[in-house]
């Protein structure tokens, strides 16, 4: 199965480069900051990511699409999750804090923060069978659906 490049891009990409207040009060800070999960100098496990990443045009061949850095962080956010499983992804489960450790500590206060809902959705969302991550079919993410104009869904 494979997960909605579309809504990646447009919906979870913004929250990993987006600062983010720890619910423990230890300040805000980026998944893609220099020390955690920067595809430069991070040092937090598999997850890395370009914060420089532009926007790719949707309408661009496959082979173009995967060739940037926005796809870069796609593929690298896709190996922490389990398509169709977000209780059992590791893109969720490590900000909670939910049996498994992260070394930048708890970051999502529960399963309702807005940043959960989002990774929650996108997870739990793959495309169709036989489809892959370019597929028009997951424009439904969005309402409108197209990824253009539409806001991301979150149920």
């Amino acid at each position: 199965e494979r997960l909605s490049f579309a809504y990646f891009q447009k919906c979870v990409e913004p929250l990993l480069i987006t600062p983010i207040q720890a619910p423990n009060g230890q300040g805000s800070n980026t998944c893609a900051s220099g020390g955690c999960h920067s595809n430069v100098n991070g040092t937090g496990g598999a997850l890395r990511i370009i914060d420089s990443a532009a926007l790719v045009d949707l309408g661009l061949a496959p082979d173009a699409i995967r060739a940037t850095d926005m796809y870069r962080n796609f593929y690298s956010a896709m190996g922490v999750t389990v398509p169709g499983d977000a209780a059992a992804s590791r893109l969720l489960l490590k900000p909670l804090v939910q049996g498994v450790l992260h070394g930048g500590g708890q970051i999502l206060a529960s399963e309702n923060d807005p940043v959960a809902v989002l990774i929650r959705y996108w997870i739990d969302h793959p495309a169709p069978e036989g489809q892959d991550e370019f597929s028009t079919a997951t424009y439904s993410m969005f309402t409108p659906a197209d990824p253009a104009t539409g806001s991301c869904n979150t149920q």
